[in-house]
């Protein structure tokens, strides 16, 4: 539509002083969800075959894996109370927060109070105000890779460096803790680890975790212990809080319920400072905290009320189950997987809901790399698997079980069938 004097607008020069920020594209090209939805585009819209997710970890939208009703009443309950109708102190509800120190402080030998839990919207949300908390000029953080591409978002939005050190798959995915002081110098905060793993799925043992302690405190530097996947743990390992060391090196524990609980859409997540000396009071890293906690959005108080019953109240038989699943899956997911030429996988998984495999291109035709390897099963197969490159780990691929067992063999055979279709003669 012309204007009144005839112009025509498309035309004109115009000048607009906004635009998009920078900062927060490139974090969000490290988004695993943007790599996982780029596979899912590849499926066939004709498909006649039900597509097999074996990429997320979301076991929730699957019956296996329904959460306790201990929960869901515990939910309904806060709510039909009228109680919770409120905003919650920035810091999360005591009651909640009693909880939550209470239930970890089971694995520990040393006491939380409330006063060392900060409740989030979910793990994601713990990340991301550590990592704003640490975060000044020059400031580097230590990331393992592969690991958990949320932190790498975090530090590339708040202009910390980011250094990444080795897991070594052939060890049990232990860390390459020479390489960690290699990458350490005067402006290093923090080192983060992830236990039990995502997205290696290994579980690491005392005598290793005491060295990662040991390492970090020579450093001078604290440690991030994302413990989303706590006591998701099927093998020989037993699942051990990195709090125990915290006499030896302050410790900022982050969890949540979206894994254990399988609730990851009711948001509820926290950070502890696992710290009995107290050095993050004393450096004011806990202020930081604080401050960012008066800036931000808090979880659903209704899910921080009905938090202290959900925690109290679960039965083992239900994480016993839920842990039986897993660990069938998981022997399933890795015998299947040995019966595949193309792919190897270095580790059995011992915990979380995740394996991590790798790719032998010389033995296939027509695949270029994980991505495009990733694509073509999703459009031949319509199985979506998250390929290596999201996590740091170029021709690697990531593999969850926690689906349905019938879901995760016809998956496995896909896969199988695809890697045959294009395996060199």
């Amino acid at each position: 539509m012309e204007k009144e004097n005839g112009a025509n607008p498309s035309s004109e020069t115009e000048r607009w002083q906004f635009g998009h920020n920078k900062a927060v594209v490139a974090a969000g090209s490290r988004s695993l969800r943007e790599a996982i939805y780029k596979v899912i585009a590849c499926v066939e819209e004709t498909g006649l075959r039900p597509v097999i997710p074996i990429a997320n970890g979301d076991p929730s939208v699957f019956p296996s894996f329904r959460t306790t009703p201990i929960a869901e009443e515990a939910i309904v309950e806060a709510v039909r109370s009228a109680e919770y109708n409120n905003y919650s102190p920035t810091n999360g509800l005591l009651s909640a927060r009693q909880a939550v120190a209470h239930y970890l402080s089971k694995d520990l030998p040393y006491k939380l109070s409330p006063d060392d839990v900060f409740l989030t919207a979910g793990c994601s949300q713990a990340i991301d105000i550590v990592i704003s908390a640490l975060s000044r000029p020059g400031a580097n953080v230590l990331l393992p890779r592969p690991g958990f591409p949320m932190y790498e978002a975090r530090c590339i939005y708040n202009n910390v460096e980011m250094r990444h050190f080795d897991l070594i798959p052939e060890q049990g995915w232990e860390l390459d803790l020479e390489q960690v002081k290699k990458l350490a110098d005067e402006n290093t905060v923090a080192i983060v680890v992830c236990n039990p793993n995502n997205p290696c799925g290994s579980v690491l043992k005392y005598h290793h975790m005491e060295e990662i302690a040991k390492t970090a405190r020579k450093l001078g530097v604290m440690i991030i212990s994302d413990e989303v996947y706590d006591h998701l743990t099927f093998g020989s390992n037993p699942f051990i809080p990195m709090g125990i060391f915290g006499d030896i090196v302050p410790v900022v524990t982050l969890g949540s319920i979206s894994k254990r609980w399988v609730v990851p859409g009711w948001r509820l997540g926290w950070i502890a400072t696992t710290d009995p000396k107290g050095i993050l009071r004393k450096t004011k890293v806990v202020d930081s905290i604080r401050s960012i906690l008066d800036i931000t959005t808090d979880p659903a108080t209704f899910i921080q009320g009905a938090l202290p019953q959900i925690i109290e109240k679960t039965k083992d038989d239900f994480f016993n189950n839920i842990t039986h699943i897993l660990r069938d899956a998981a022997e399933l997911c890795y015998n299947k997987i040995k019966d595949i030429k193309c792919i190897t996988c270095p580790h059995k998984p011992e915990g979380s809901m995740f394996v991590m495999v790798k790719l032998n291109l010389s033995c296939l035709v027509d695949i270029n790399d994980d991505v495009d390897f990733c694509s073509k099963l999703a459009k031949e197969e319509s199985v979506i698997v998250c390929p290596g490159s999201a996590l740091e780990m170029k021709n690697w691929l990531r593999i969850t079980f926690a689906v349905e067992q019938i879901s995760l063999v016809v998956g496995l055979e896909r896969l199988k069938l695809f890697c045959e279709r294009h395996e060199k003669n």
